[in-house]
C-alpha cells in the first residue's frame, strides 16, 4: 500500500477501499474556525448531544479577528459558549491560525482529520490524512458520523534533491501548480515521498502540504519520519510519534517528479495560483504592498529569514510591509531572539498573530495597486479589492523585493552566508494560555450558548421537488472561485452570521444585479464551466444561494468542498456532459426538470426550455449517500430526522 492507502484501510468503517467506491472513515480530530464554527455551533445545539464523540475537536477564531464590529466578538463568545456546552478546546482570537497551531498541538501521524478550511491539509505535514470540508460535514464527522467520501486516486508527488540557498518551500509548492495547474489534482490526493523529503523541515512540509488543495486535491501528505519525530518532541508531543512510509512496492495512480535542486525562485502572477513564472522575469513589477504570513508562509524560519534579508536595511519608501506570525509561541520566539526588532528597524508593520491581508481583513491594496504576498491565493476579490493584482511568492523573494522595491530574488540582494544562519530546527516554546481546553462534563451541561443578535437561523428547504422551474440567474466561465461567490474582506465578512444581510453580496463582484434578479426569480438555476467552486471551504457559497432560491447549479465539473456544499444543503449539482451542452443554456432561460425524484437515483437528467422547444440532458455523478442527502432535501434535514 501506499501511505494514503494506510492511512484509509487504519480507519475503515464502510466500503471497501477501490478507485471511486463510496467509503466512510473514522474521523479521530475536527477544526474550525470563526467563518465555519458558528454553523456547527448550531447544529450542535440544534441536536444537542452531550458531546463531541471524538477525541478532540477545536474551534479556532483566527479569521475575524480585527473585529471591526460587535457582529464579529458575539460570533467569538456564542462560538466560546458552544465550546464550553460540548466539549471543544477553543483557541481564542490572537492565539494564530488554526493549521499552525494544530500542527503544533494536535495533529499527529496516521490520523485522520476533517476541518471547516479548504487548508486543513496543512497537517498532513505531520503523516495526518487532514481533508477540508464545509461545517455540516465536520459537525456530523465530530458527533461520530465519519467522513464519506469517494475513495480517491493517489498521486505519488517524489522529491528530490535539496532546496538550493535563496529557494524555499513555497516554490515547491508554485512548481507542482506550474506542472499541474488548479485542476490537475481534482479527485486526487498528493503523497510526498522521495529521497529529497528529509531534507525538508517540518515548516518547510507544512507549507507544501497547505498548497495542495491549490491543485484541487482533497489532500497532500508527508510521510512521518525522524523529522516528523523531532517536531512532537520539541511540541512535549514525542509519544504521539509514529513512523510512517509507503511500502518499496507501493503503486500510485500517477507520478511527478519534482527535483528540488533544480528549482529557482517562483512567483504566482495575478489572478490564479498555477500563473507561475520565475522571480527573475518579473523584475519590472513594483508592489505597493509586501505581506509575509497566513497559514503558508508564517513560521519562525520564514519570518526569521525574512529578518536576515532585511537586517541593516529599510523598506522602500514605495512600499508597505506587514508581517503576521502564525502562532502565539512564534511571535514569542521572534521577540525572545531580536528577530521582531530587527524588522521594526527596517520598517515593518508587525500583525497579531491571524489570516489578516490573506483574506482582506485588513490591509487591502489601494485601487489598482500590486501586492506581493506569502499567501496561497490570489483570486479577483481575495486580497479584498478587484482591482489589486496579487503576486504570490516566498518569504525570502517577499523581504528582498520589499527592500529593493521592486520584485527580486533574494540572493540578488544579499549573501547566501545571511539565509543559511536561519534555523530550521522546530521551535520549543510552548505557550497555551489561550487555548482553552474542554470543561468538564458536569461544569459544562448547564452551559447555554449564548446568540449574538447578528446570528440568524440556517435556511432550510424540505425535501427535493418533484419538478423544477426555474430562470437561469447566471451564466459563468471557468474556475469560478468561492470568493466570486461571496467575496472576502471585513466588511462583508461581518455578516458571516447573518445570512440575509449576508446574501446581499452574493456575486457581487461578479455581477451586481445578481441579487435583485434571484429574487425577482424566486426560484433559479447557476450555470458554470469548469472547476465551479475553486478555493475555499466556504459553505456561504452554497448556503447563500439556497437562501436566494437557487435549485441547481448546472457546470462542467466542480471543485469537491463546493459540491460536498451544495449537496450538505440540498441543491443539485449537475453537470453538462460535454462542451456543446454547456453552450446551450442562456442567462434568462426559463429551464424545466421533470422527474426530479427519479432522476436522482438514477443520475440522468432531461432539461428543457420551453420557450426555445428544446432539451438537453445532464449528469448527477455524486454516490449513492449523496443522492439520499438531495433526496432529503440536505443534511440537516436528515440530522433532525425530518
Amino acid at each position: 500500500m501506499n501511505l494514503v492507502e494506510k492511512i484509509i484501510h487504519s480507519h475503515l468503517m464502510q466500503g471497501t477501499m477501490g478507485l471511486g467506491n463510496e467509503i466512510v472513515v473514522k474521523v479521530d480530530q475536527t477544526l474550525s474556525h470563526d467563518l465555519s464554527s458558528v454553523v456547527i455551533g448550531q447544529i450542535f445545539d440544534a441536536v444537542q448531544p452531550e458531546g463531541i464523540k471524538i477525541e478532540k475537536s477545536v474551534f479556532y477564531c483566527d479569521h475575524n479577528v480585527l473585529c471591526t464590529a460587535a457582529e464579529n466578538s458575539d460570533d467569538h463568545y456564542f462560538l466560546k459558549t458552544c465550546a464550553e456546552r460540548f466539549g471543544l478546546f477553543f483557541s481564542k482570537p490572537g492565539n494564530g491560525i488554526c493549521h499552525t497551531i494544530h500542527c503544533e498541538r494536535f495533529a499527529a501521524p496516521g490520523k485522520i482529520i476533517i476541518g471547516g478550511d479548504s487548508h486543513t491539509p496543512t497537517s498532513g505535514a505531520v503523516s495526518a490524512l487532514a481533508i477540508g470540508s464545509g461545517g455540516l460535514t465536520v459537525a456530523k464527522a465530530a458527533l461520530g458520523d465519519g467522513f464519506r467520501f469517494r475513495m480517491p486516486k493517489v498521486i505519488g508527488v517524489r522529491l528530490t534533491g535539496k532546496l538550493p540557498t535563496g529557494v524555499s518551500a513555497k516554490d515547491v509548492a508554485l512548481e507542482l501548480l506550474r506542472l499541474i495547474s488548479v485542476k490537475g489534482g481534482l479527485g486526487s490526493i498528493l503523497e510526498y515521498h522521495g529521497d529529497g523529503v528529509k531534507n525538508l523541515s517540518m515548516t518547510e512540509r507544512m507549507t507544501i502540504a497547505n498548497m495542495s488543495i491549490e491543485t484541487g486535491a482533497t489532500s497532500g501528505v508527508f510521510v512521518s519520519d525522524e523529522v516528523t519525530e523531532a517536531f512532537l518532541i520539541a511540541q512535549q508531543r514525542g509519544d504521539e510519534y509514529q513512523p510512517m512510509y509507503p511500502d518499496q512496492d507501493a503503486a500510485y495512480d500517477s507520478l511527478i517528479e519534482i527535483n528540488m535542486s533544480e528549482l529557482v525562485p517562483l512567483t504566482a502572477c495575478p489572478h490564479s495560483p498555477d500563473n507561475v513564472v520565475p522571480v527573475s522575469q518579473m523584475t519590472d513589477v513594483k508592489p505597493a504592498s509586501v505581506f509575509i504570513g497566513s497559514c503558508t508562509n508564517s513560521s519562525y524560519a520564514d519570518i526569521a529569514r525574512a529578518a536576515a534579508i532585511m537586517k541593516g536595511k529599510k523598506v522602500h519608501s514605495d512600499v508597505d510591509c506587514v508581517v503576521a506570525p502564525g502562532s502565539h509561541p512564534i511571535m514569542q520566539k521572534l521577540l525572545q531572539d531580536g528577530v521582531l526588532d530587527i524588522l521594526i528597524q527596517a520598517g515593518c508593520r508587525i500583525l497579531e498573530c491571524a489570516c489578516g491581508p490573506c483574506i482582506g481583513v485588513g490591509q487591502i491594496p489601494r485601487n489598482n495597486g500590486i501586492s506581493v504576498r506569502t499567501s496561497n491565493r490570489n483570486f479577483p476579490g481575495r486580497c479584498g479589492s478587484m482591482d489589486a493584482g496579487v503576486y504570490l511568492v516566498s518569504p525570502e523573494t517577499a523581504a528582498a523585493t520589499a527592500v529593493a522595491g521592486h520584485m527580486i530574488q533574494a540572493l540578488d540582494l544579499v549573501d547566501p552566508a545571511c539565509l543559511e544562519a536561519v534555523s530550521n530546527e522546530p521551535i520549543t516554546i510552548i505557550n497555551d494560555s489561550m487555548l482553552i481546553p474542554p470543561l468538564p462534563y458536569e461544569e459544562r451541561r448547564n452551559v447555554k450558548p449564548v446568540y449574538g443578535p447578528n446570528i440568524s437561523e440556517l435556511p432550510r428547504r424540505g425535501p427535493a421537488y418533484e419538478r423544477i422551474q426555474a430562470g437561469v440567474g447566471l451564466r459563468l466561465g471557468d474556475n469560478i472561485t468561492t470568493d466570486d461567490i461571496i467575496p472576502g474582506g471585513s466588511s462583508i465578512l461581518k455578516f458571516i452570521s447573518n445570512i440575509p444581510a449576508f446574501a446581499e453580496y452574493s456575486f457581487c463582484y461578479v455581477d451586481p444585479d445578481y441579487v435583485k434578479r434571484a429574487k425577482e426569480l424566486g426560484h433559479s438555476i447557476i450555470v458554470g464551466g469548469e472547476n465551479y467552486g475553486q478555493g475555499s471551504s466556504r459553505e456561504h457559497a452554497a448556503i447563500l444561494p439556497l437562501f436566494l432560491g437557487v435549485d441547481a447549479v448546472i457546470a462542467k465539473s466542480f471543485a469537491r468542498i463546493h459540491k460536498e456544499n451544495l449537496i450538505n444543503f440540498g441543491i443539485l449539482p449537475l453537470q453538462f456532459p460535454d462542451d456543446d451542452t454547456y453552450q446551450i443554456p442562456q442567462q434568462g432561460d426559463e429551464l424545466v426538470i421533470e422527474n426530479v425524484l427519479e432522476s436522482i437515483k438514477t443520475g440522468k437528467f432531461t432539461v428543457s426550455i420551453p420557450a426555445r422547444g428544446i432539451s438537453f440532458p445532464v449528469i448527477l455523478d455524486v454516490s449513492d449517500g449523496d443522492k439520499e442527502l438531495l433526496l432529503a432535501g440536505g443534511a440537516m434535514n436528515l440530522m433532525a430526522g425530518s
